[in-house]
């Protein structure tokens, strides 16, 4: 997780983002990594692949993973888990950027979202 994150922060710093659109990468960046190692029951030692993309106003995070199937556009987000914590990762990652596109194909996961980001003066 920890390559992933120094990843977001080089992409974000390369791209000239501005430091909002930085910090609110790196926790989207960091919330998807948590839930693909701790709820994805993928094998260990999988890959988890990031490819970072500046485009005219927005950033595009494409994920690729061994998990098991999951759409995050199917999830409702109903407040944090209370009794063992967490659970506002996904709503930030929702409120953060859009899905444009998710497909599962040969075992694998491949999740693209977009941050709309605007350069700073």
């Amino acid at each position: 997780m920890r390559r992933g994150l120094a990843t977001a922060l080089l992409f974000a710093g390369d791209a000239g983002i501005g430091d909002e659109a930085t910090d609110k990468l790196a926790i989207v960046v960091e919330e998807w990594l948590i839930n693909v190692v701790e709820h994805g029951e993928a094998a260990p030692g999988s890959r988890i692949a990031l490819r970072f993309e500046r485009l005219e106003g927005v950033v595009r995070l494409t994920v690729s993973d061994a998990g098991r199937a999951f759409d995050p556009r199917a999830f409702a987000f109903e407040g944090p888990n209370m009794e063992r914590g967490g659970g506002a990762g996904l709503a930030l990652i929702q409120a953060w950027s859009r899905v444009a596109d998710y497909r599962r194909r040969a075992g694998r996961n491949r999740l693209v979202l977009e941050m709309p980001v605007v350069a700073p003066p």
